[in-house]
């Protein structure tokens, strides 16, 4: 058994795929910060997020619930996050990210003393509508690495220093439009790009896939790549910050994104609502205080690191990543359709050799297995939709999705929006 860790610090990037990271092994060495983090900690290979796509995985990896338990209709968060558990266990907790889909808008602060989203919502008007001018001026849309780490050191550095606290990171690097900043824009490719162009092209591949040529593909692949690798030295910087303060080896340290990207595998680009494995197999290491490699192939969830936390301050937790997940274990995954297919419920389960994909259509009550997947697998993904469909029969809310304009003009920007 692991001796419980005084701090609690988990660090997600918005994303990023498993099979980028050179510690998964990619042909690049995109990520040598992490690569000797996960030397140092519990590695697993075959880790999934319980959604594709912001608005479900980043509820269900906060509060270890199915986006159907975790989010509402309208995407509002609907049940206790990590945060609330830990805050009643007497940590201080805070958070810091700029993605606006789990914005204090959709009630993402709840269980949070400190919460950033970047958004200035409710904070002096004045103060946000100069922000908005100067962000629009020099074309930013979400806070870099850099600016995570600095306002999340700065919080810590204002708690007593024998108060536990937990902290959640968000890093928004390696979400598109693909923008390397500085010399981080050629370290994977010689063709220079504005960053205007850049967007364009980012969009093109959303809304008109076939649209891009092979070396289109190849130049969005090398600038996600450079982000990667900007992104992981600036995860260095945060590491050498924990350890100048004595923290790092205090803490339980987390790392894992919240889904991944496509680049035209599945004939789609970025993480539309499908469940394919390039956008929901993510990176999952998870370090102890004292450190401990090993490499773990067991299938594990997203949904697992709620369960770990809450085992750990000695509330209920049926996972444990720090103490062995069990060998002959399944793991689902769970999408909403949106637009067009907004009738339609995309269901995966994952085993350590083998895969499921179906979807449901909400109106018939059809279920369609896509014909590549496992026929041996089918009647547990049933048995888990049932699951799902009472619960959602039981479920219902007819929650209005407000958006502030500000959260228009950053989605729109990350490519949410046309």
């Amino acid at each position: 058994m692991t001796a419980s860790p005084r701090n609690i610090i988990l660090l997600s990037a918005d994303a990023l795929r498993a099979d980028h990271l050179s510690c998964y092994g990619y042909h690049r060495e995109t990520s040598p910060v992490l690569d000797e983090l996960a030397e140092e900690s519990i590695r697993f290979t075959n880790a999934y997020s319980a959604s594709s796509h912001t608005r479900e995985a980043i509820p269900a990896l906060l509060t270890g619930e199915y986006p159907d338990v975790a989010v509402d209709d309208g995407y509002h968060l609907a049940t206790d996050t990590v945060a609330s558990t830990l805050s009643k266990a007497g940590y201080a907790t805070a958070g810091f990210h700029s993605n606006p889909f789990v914005s204090r808008a959709y009630g993402f602060d709840e269980g949070f003393d400190h919460f950033d989203d970047d958004l200035h919502l409710g904070q002096n008007k004045l103060v946000a509508l100069a922000q908005r001018a100067l962000d629009k001026l020099r074309n930013r849309h979400y806070a870099r690495a850099p600016e995570i780490n600095e306002r999340s050191l700065t919080w810590v550095d204002s708690l007593d220093d024998d108060q536990p606290f937990f902290l959640w990171n968000h890093y928004m690097d390696t979400h598109g439009p693909y923008e390397p900043p500085g010399e981080y824009a050629t370290v994977y490719t010689d063709q220079e790009i504005s960053d205007r162009d850049a967007q364009s092209l980012y969009q093109r591949a959303i809304d008109d896939p076939d649209s891009i040529s092979d070396d289109e593909r190849q130049l969005l692949i090398d600038l996600y790549d450079a982000e990667i690798r900007y992104n992981d030295e600036h995860l260095r910087a945060f590491f050498d910050g924990l350890r100048e303060r004595g923290l790092l080896e205090k803490s339980l340290v987390i790392v894992t994104a919240d889904h991944g990207d496509a680049f035209g595998e599945h004939g789609y680009y970025e993480h539309p609502r499908y469940l394919h494995e390039e956008i929901t197999r993510v990176p999952l290491l998870v370090r102890p205080p004292s450190g401990r490699g090993e490499i773990v192939e067991t299938p594990a969830s997203t949904l697992d690191i709620n369960a770990t936390v809450k085992s750990l301050v000695g509330t209920d937790g049926n996972g444990h990543l720090l103490n062995g997940l069990g060998s002959d274990r399944r793991v689902f995954s769970q999408a909403r359709g949106e637009n067009g297919d907004s009738h339609l419920r995309r269901y995966a389960l994952w085993t350590r050799e083998e895969w499921c994909f179906c979807e449901r259509d909400t109106g018939t009550g059809d279920v369609r297995f896509t014909e590549e997947t496992s026929r041996s697998l089918r009647s547990e993904l049933e048995a888990h939709i049932e699951q799902r469909v009472r619960f959602e029969d039981g479920n219902k809310s007819e929650t209005v999705d407000e958006v502030d304009e500000e959260i228009e003009r950053r989605l729109s920007a990350l490519g949410y929006k046309e």
